[in-house]
Formats: structure tokens, C-alpha cells, sequence
């Protein structure tokens, strides 16, 4: 049985009725013209012609396959065809009943997105009961604390700038202060000597 289902089958029955066919033809042809042969050419046609519808006779139907139970109006040349895959069909006059596995496992999907969608619902639902009077308060407190700390921040930031504006001060004195340093030696070694010869003229 798996051999007459097969592809090499399907292609040998094909072929045995081409072949037939094209014997069948060819003795019809011979016995019209009258040509020589014409008798035996007829006859081996009809024997052919019938081995094929033995043959035929033997070997099962092919299975039948309902695809307008799958595509509701298939049978129907002017029906608007949809798969049930892609969703719920209008019912019409002309549309043969549904499957009533199709339809149950249609009403299972559609029973899931009803579940998922109170689940989501129950979640805003529980989002609307909370309280949020406080809210604005607290927004508020929060808002003072971040300009309180910005003003700080300024501050320190005045401090720090204050700071280097006095360490430089203190670097200009440190630096006048010793450059006075220098002049203040310098005119004592002048005036030791001065006074250091005054006491020479003085003794001699």
C-alpha cells in the first residue's frame, strides 16, 4: 500500500496512461487514413485502452482531501476565502458547518486572551487604589531640599574661590616681604661700610 502512495507510482501510472493514450490515438489514425496496418494498429490500441481502465479499476482512489472545511467557501467561486488559522469567518448561507475541533480550539485561544486581559485589568485596577494624596507633598520637600543644597554647593563654591584669592594675597606679601628682605641687606652691607670706614679715617 505504501508503494502505490509513493512518487515512483504516481509517475509509472502517469506513464502507463500516456503511452496507452498515445497507442490508442495512433490506431484510430492508421484505421481513418486507411493506412497499412490500420487493423493492427486499431487492434492494439483497444487492447491497450482497455489494460489502462484495468488497470485503473485495480489500484485504489486517491484520498479525498476537504480543504473547504479548512477554507469556509472554498466551493464557492465568488466566496471571500480566509484560513481559520487567521481568525474567526463570517458565517454565510453557502459556508459548509465548522469543525467542531477548529471551533473548540478557536474558543480555547480566545478563553486565554480573556484571562490575559482581566490579569492586566486586575493590575491597573490594583494601581488606582493606591493613594497618592502625599505625593505632591513629598515632591514639594524634595524640590526645597535639592534648591537648599544647590545654595550650599554656591557657597562652598564662594569659599573655595575666596580662598585662593587670599593664598594668592599671601603669595604677593611673602613675595614683597622678601624682596624688602633683599633691600634691607643690601643698604646694611652699604652702610656697614660706610660706618666701617669712618672708623678707619677715625683711628688713623
Amino acid at each position: 500500500m505504501s508503494f502505490l502512495k509513493s512518487k515512483g507510482f504516481k509517475y509509472l501510472k502517469n506513464l502507463i496512461i500516456g503511452v496507452g493514450a498515445s497507442v490508442v490515438l495512433l490506431g484510430a489514425l492508421f484505421k481513418i487514413l486507411s493506412w497499412p496496418g490500420a487493423d493492427e494498429m486499431l487492434m492494439a490500441g483497444m487492447f491497450t485502452e482497455a489494460g489502462i481502465f484495468l488497470f485503473l479499476g485495480l489500484i485504489p482512489p486517491d484520498k479525498d482531501y476537504y480543504w473547504e472545511k479548512l477554507y469556509p467557501g472554498l466551493d464557492n467561486y465568488s466566496a471571500n476565502v480566509q484560513p481559520l488559522t487567521a481568525g474567526p469567518v463570517a458565517a454565510t448561507p453557502q459556508s459548509p458547518a465548522l469543525n467542531g475541533e477548529v471551533v473548540e480550539a478557536q474558543l480555547g485561544g480566545m478563553l486565554t486572551e480573556l484571562q490575559t486581559m482581566a490579569k492586566s485589568l486586575g493590575s491597573l485596577k490594583a494601581l488606582q487604589e493606591v493613594d497618592f494624596s502625599g505625593t505632591s507633598d513629598q515632591i514639594k520637600a524634595m524640590g526645597n531640599f535639592y534648591t537648599k543644597l544647590n545654595e550650599a554647593m554656591m557657597d562652598i563654591s564662594d569659599s573655595v574661590d575666596e580662598a585662593k584669592q587670599y593664598k594668592s594675597n599671601l603669595q604677593d606679601l611673602n613675595k614683597n616681604l622678601g624682596t624688602l628682605n633683599q633691600t634691607y641687606s643690601s643698604l646694611n652691607n652699604v652702610y656697614g661700610g660706610v660706618i666701617s670706614s669712618m672708623a678707619n679715617v677715625r683711628n688713623s
